[in-house]
């Protein structure tokens, strides 16, 4: 099985914003559940300037936040 790596475009502002629909593709979700992790307060931080941007560092520690060693850590964290 021969398993090619697609690489996206994503656009950032030269201040390292991204509008959602970037920052999304950037760490992998979809808009809607970017939106969504925003409203329960469980995403990454944002700035509101008309519409919501986000910054990449921000957007970096998210996902690294988010790292476990085995799944012993991930329903450790669950439980939390």
């Amino acid at each position: 099985m021969d398993a090619a790596i697609k690489s996206l475009e994503v656009f950032v502002y030269p201040d390292g914003r991204m509008d959602r629909k970037n920052a999304a593709r950037y760490v992998g979700l979809s808009v809607k559940t970017l939106a969504m992790h925003a409203s329960r307060g469980t995403g990454p931080k944002y700035v509101k300037i008309g519409r919501v941007f986000y910054f990449r560092y921000e957007l970096d520690a998210w996902i690294k936040a988010g790292e476990t060693n085995s799944a012993a850590q991930a329903a450790q964290k669950a439980a939390a």
